[in-house]
């Protein structure tokens, strides 16, 4: 085989990716300041626990409606315009949660919130393959580990403001900025390209329906959206099942919080550094096959590990193995020669519906089967996510487009 000259990168991308990042770290840290602030806003608002794992969840549910349309709309008419729109709805939802004063009020604002972030991530695979290309796996890996950021700095700065007010004002600032910069700095494409075209391209504008289509008719794109929800739907139940595991372990409350948040750790630097591991190799699926299976074991394992260091180490190997493959499947599409970066959108779109639905269904089931049995949930959690080794042994290499032409 042939070595592929890869192309010359412009160094704006990292403009790009700074501003896309920040956006999703601070998503992140307004949807978990409910839980930050949880014993605060609670009360406050007369909130039960029901309705307060539904304002949790309210950012991620737009996202299960927006991710389609929003992936083929930003293919016809570019993903800034579509982001930017999804920004000013979510500016003005970010600010009206200082006067939401009740439930559903404060539901919908945090719904209104969440609209950027549907829009942005049907699209990362879109907005940084143009920009990224051959590095674009490791743009991802970024881009995953901002919203790890997003989740600790909310939960260790939460204590520290005043009031709720202040805290919900300095977070939606924040948003603003970004917001502003993603106006003022961000492009379609890099300076001297054009929008990608696919070859065969008709004369006349294709509808959004038709851009869909055509990713929906791509079996390797399901496979990925399939693969990505079933591990986002095992390492969420996984994450959130913990603090109660170890609090059964004899744990106190804080304890066993802290002990869970090790994870995290090693979530994050899976996130950041795993996916330009991988693409050292010539061959990325045994590597992506093999730190899957360690990660599964480890998470079927975890009942079994007896609290202390070697429960920690656990903990932490078990998130950095399992973050590795994430951003990686997640960026394949773009690499399919029926996608390509012209229906990247659509099928980012599609796989974020799919890994949602997954994510909110898979954890329901594993609940209703294990029920409080601990030992048997994270051996279902950890079967789950070994299943998706399965579905990355019959998805392309993720290094071959890189590596060869």
């Amino acid at each position: 085989m042939k070595e592929k000259q890869l192309p010359k990168l412009t160094s704006y991308r990292w403009v790009i990716l700074a501003i896309a990042a920040g956006l999703d770290a601070i998503s992140n840290y307004v949807q978990f300041q409910i839980s930050a602030l949880a014993t605060q806003i609670m009360p406050a608002l007369h909130i039960t626990p029901a309705q307060f794992s539904s304002l949790l969840m309210a950012p991620m549910l737009v996202a299960v409606f927006l991710s389609i349309p929003a992936g083929s709309l930003a293919d016809r008419y570019g993903a800034k315009k579509v982001v930017t729109v999804g920004l000013v709805i979510s500016v003005i939802g970010a600010f009206g949660r200082l006067w939401a004063s009740n439930f559903i009020s404060l539901m919908i604002m945090l719904l209104m919130f969440g609209v950027y972030m549907a829009l942005l991530n049907a699209n990362t695979i879109k907005i940084f393959g143009i920009w990224f290309k051959q590095d674009t796996n490791t743009a991802m890996g970024i881009f995953f580990a901002a919203a790890s950021v997003g989740i600790m700095l909310s939960q260790i700065t939460g204590p520290m403001f005043p009031s709720v007010q202040a805290a919900y004002i300095f977070s939606s600032v924040v948003l603003l900025v970004l917001a502003v910069c993603w106006v003022l700095f961000v492009r379609d494409v890099p300076k001297g390209e054009e929008i990608p075209k696919q070859a065969g391209q008709a004369a006349k504008p294709e509808s959004s329906l038709s851009y869909f289509k055509v990713a929906a008719k791509s079996g390797k794109t399901w496979i990925v959206g399939i693969c990505g929800g079933c591990g986002t739907a095992a390492s969420m139940a996984f994450s959130g099942i913990l603090p109660q595991a170890f609090a059964a372990k004899g744990m106190s409350p804080a304890q066993a919080g802290q002990v869970a948040a090790i994870a995290t750790i090693g979530s994050l630097c899976g996130s950041m550094f795993g996916p330009a591991i991988v693409s050292k190799f010539g061959k990325a699926k045994p590597v992506m096959i093999l730190v899957t299976l360690l990660s599964a074991v480890l998470m079927a394992a975890t009942w079994y590990i007896p609290v202390g260091p070697v429960l920690l180490v656990a903990l932490i190997l078990g998130g950095l193995f399992g973050a590795i493959t994430g951003p990686i499947i997640q960026a394949l599409p773009i690499q399919f020669p029926e996608i390509g970066p012209k229906y990247a959108g659509s099928a980012g779109g599609l796989v974020g519906t799919i890994s949602l639905l997954l994510s909110y269904i898979v954890p329901v089931i594993i609940s209703s089967i294990a029920g409080a049995n601990f030992m048997l949930t994270f051996i279902i959690q950890g079967t789950i996510f070994g299943v998706t080794a399965i579905l990355m042994a019959i998805l392309p290499d993720a290094n071959a487009a890189r590596h060869h032409r």
